[in-house]
């Protein structure tokens, strides 16, 4: 036997000769081991020792193994007890586990039957406290992005955007602890299915913070132009260069349609870099699993110039499109076509990038017919802050 990190067990057992002889070979496997050698007594010691791991008798006098079992989870929930019982005690051995008893081990004991009661319990053990990890962690990255976002400098309607951000985060609140639920059960019900999908929505929802995290970063580090004299080129053919394997991934054919040789214009070629970027993954996100083999799908990024020595981005897909309702709200406040996937922030960083410009964006789109959106830049950009 092995044991883990919180090595401490109370044994309980009204045999004077099994209590030895478990606690030497519990010993021997590095497990620190209080015993006990009735009901009352080993309730006195779990209060002053809170154990993680009991192996108690089921069948004792005054205080029995099951009442024992009632009295430690009423007071301590995450305990595990692993029941002792006699061959002919089935029917008392599922009555604990009715009562939440981590697993029942028969008389006599043998070393492997009990190593496989004890990893069960230590495996559960590692899974509440990972599982508690991850929830604190999670809330103090959401903590400390809120209070970022709230401290932000030129955030236009800091009262609404915080309000929004709060729905944004209650939705993976909520999703995490239904995550957390189904863990639960996974646990309470040592069901192997239970714990892979409670586990999958846990990831599932660490990627959601994580992305919403890397959008605020991004959001607070275009709160102001850095403008330049570059051609207009050079971030469209860093978008198709980077957005490409994801392309492929979705099975989207990815076309460049790029004007030669337009002159330099003065602009911020990172932020318009994030435009396109957004745009694009957004383009291609439209269009996944819409294909078919007679009619495959595709994202355009096109590049032209525009009366006045402007320059015009052209993002089209052949994807689900939008209706009219859609495509008014496409930039506000934390809006996505991506339903709880989506943060919004993509959109609305596209939007004060562009104001920055002193720039236009324009949409069309139809469901079913697909989505062009147009960013229209000036030749001569003055910095400003977008609010």
């Amino acid at each position: 036997m092995q044991a883990g990190s919180d090595n401490r067990i109370l044994l309980v057992d009204d045999e004077a000769g099994i209590r030895k002889v478990l606690g030497i070979a519990l010993a021997d496997s590095g497990y620190e081991v209080t015993a006990a050698e009735n009901g009352e007594d080993a309730l006195e010691k779990f209060r002053r020792l809170r154990p993680p791991i009991v192996l108690t008798d089921i069948k004792m006098p005054d205080m029995d193994g099951i009442e024992l079992l009632q009295h430690i989870k009423a007071e301590s929930p995450e305990t595990e007890v692993i029941m002792f019982t006699g061959h002919g005690d089935m029917e008392l051995a599922i009555k604990s586990l009715k009562h939440d008893a981590t697993d029942f081990v028969t008389k006599p004991i043998n070393d492997e039957v009990l190593e496989i009661a004890l990893k069960r319990a230590r495996e559960r053990i590692a899974m509440r406290r990972q599982i508690r990890e991850y929830t604190q962690n999670l809330e103090r990255l959401v903590d400390e992005k809120a209070r970022q976002l709230i401290e932000a400098e030129r955030m236009a309607a800091v009262g609404q955007t915080v309000a929004e951000l709060s729905h944004t985060i209650k939705n993976i609140a909520n999703a995490l602890k239904g995550s957390i639920f189904v863990l639960g059960k996974g646990i309470e019900h040592d069901e192997k299915e239970y714990l892979l999908q409670g586990w999958r929505m846990v990831a599932e929802n660490v990627e959601k913070i994580k992305n919403l995290s890397l959008d605020l970063l991004h959001y607070g580090k275009f709160s102001r132009a850095n403008l330049s004299r570059c051609r207009p080129s050079e971030p469209a053919l860093e978008v198709l260069q980077l957005m490409a394997a994801k392309a492929g991934e979705a099975g989207v054919d990815l076309r460049p349609e790029l004007e030669a040789d337009l002159p330099p214009i003065v602009m911020d070629p990172e932020g318009i870099q994030r435009c396109l970027m957004n745009l694009v993954e957004n383009a291609i996100d439209a269009c996944r699993g819409e294909g078919t083999a007679t009619d495959p799908q595709w994202v355009c990024l096109g590049m032209r110039g525009t009366v006045g020595g402007g320059v015009e981005y052209c993002v089209s897909d052949n994807g689900s499109g939008m209706d009219e309702g859609v495509q008014q709200r496409l930039f506000q406040g934390f809006f996505s076509t991506k339903g709880t996937d989506g943060t919004g922030l993509g959109l609305m960083m596209t939007r004060r990038i562009i104001d920055q410009h002193a720039g236009s964006i324009e949409v069309q789109s139809r469901p079913g017919k697909g989505t062009t959106v147009i960013l229209r830049l000036p030749p001569e950009a003055t910095a400003g802050d977008g609010a």
